[in-house]
């Protein structure tokens, strides 16, 4: 967005820092103006805010069309930093190790206590932010996606525009045969923050959890899995306003257009089940 150059610069110096082969670097200015960047990384300046999702998927259409020309593409939030010099050697040894791998979940971590939030951990067993394992989703700004995975599945949905476009791209890789990782040794220091930080959280999460069952679960899981969430939603005592808000996505969710239906088949389901997270939660 423009807002944090001196972040954006720390976190350009980690990736030209990594081991081995250098790595090409674009910088997408979502509907702002790009901040003075090394020589060498490529810049992009929408003239309109296209939301996360579409932002990045502009990212990687400047690596040729689909990112055809490179293998894999990380995704890192510009208030981020790479912790080590050896997390986009580690991308390349998983990936030439595991031809079913499509994408790997890095671990963030607050670069002054050194520890992360629960919500960080991809999955329901989040008590251990420190055990590697495979995984159903990842995180949006800290991760590294097989080029392929996009060209058989698609990019990131533009139309959800914030909040669980990592999902919906995550489940479709499951229900193509990829697999994810979450790795806790390749680290991105990240500020520990609060989701609601941003205004359009409660009405962006509620209407695009409503889009992604719609989109991609059988028809007889989706009443079942957004009846859970809203029974959590409850449970968590969200503020008037904030519940309000909710409701009103949850609302648009069901009214408006979602993006093309394909539902996942029934032994993606099962795989999701037997990683840890059916989804109906």
């Amino acid at each position: 967005m423009g807002n944090r150059p001196q972040e954006l610069r720390a976190l350009l110096d980690s990736v030209a820092k990594q081991d081995g082969d250098p790595v090409e670097v674009v910088v997408v200015g979502n509907g702002a103006p790009v901040p003075d960047v090394p020589e060498g990384v490529r810049t992009v300046e929408l003239p309109e805010n296209l939301g996360i999702p579409g932002g990045r998927n502009v990212g990687i259409e400047a690596f040729g069309p689909g990112g055809t020309d490179v293998d894999v593409l990380l995704f890192l939030d510009d208030d981020g930093l790479l912790a080590n010099t050896d997390t986009a050697q580690l991308c390349r040894e998983a990936f030439a190790a595991d031809p079913k791998l499509g994408i790997i979940s890095f671990r963030i971590a607050d670069p002054d206590t050194g520890e992360t939030q629960r919500r960080h951990v991809p999955r329901l067993r989040a008590a251990d932010p420190m055990r590697s394992s495979r995984v159903t989703t990842f995180l949006g700004g800290a991760n590294a996606v097989r080029t392929q995975v996009m060209a058989e599945v698609g990019g990131l949905p533009d139309e959800f525009f914030y909040a669980h476009e990592e999902t919906d791209l995550a489940w479709r890789a499951l229900n193509a045969g990829w697999m994810i990782d979450y790795r806790a040794d390749m680290v991105l220091f990240h500020p520990t923050t609060a989701p609601s930080r941003h205004a359009v959280y409660h009405r962006m999460v509620a209407r695009n959890r409503v889009w992604l069952a719609r989109r991609n679960l059988p028809a007889l899981l989706v009443p079942v899995y957004l009846g859970v969430w809203m029974l959590l939603t409850l449970a968590r005592k969200p503020s008037g306003p904030a519940l309000k808000a909710w409701f009103g996505g949850f609302k648009e969710g069901w009214t408006t257009p979602c993006g093309p239906r394909k539902p996942m088949k029934w032994r993606t389901v099962w795989r999701l089940t037997r990683l840890g997270r059916p989804p109906v939660i």
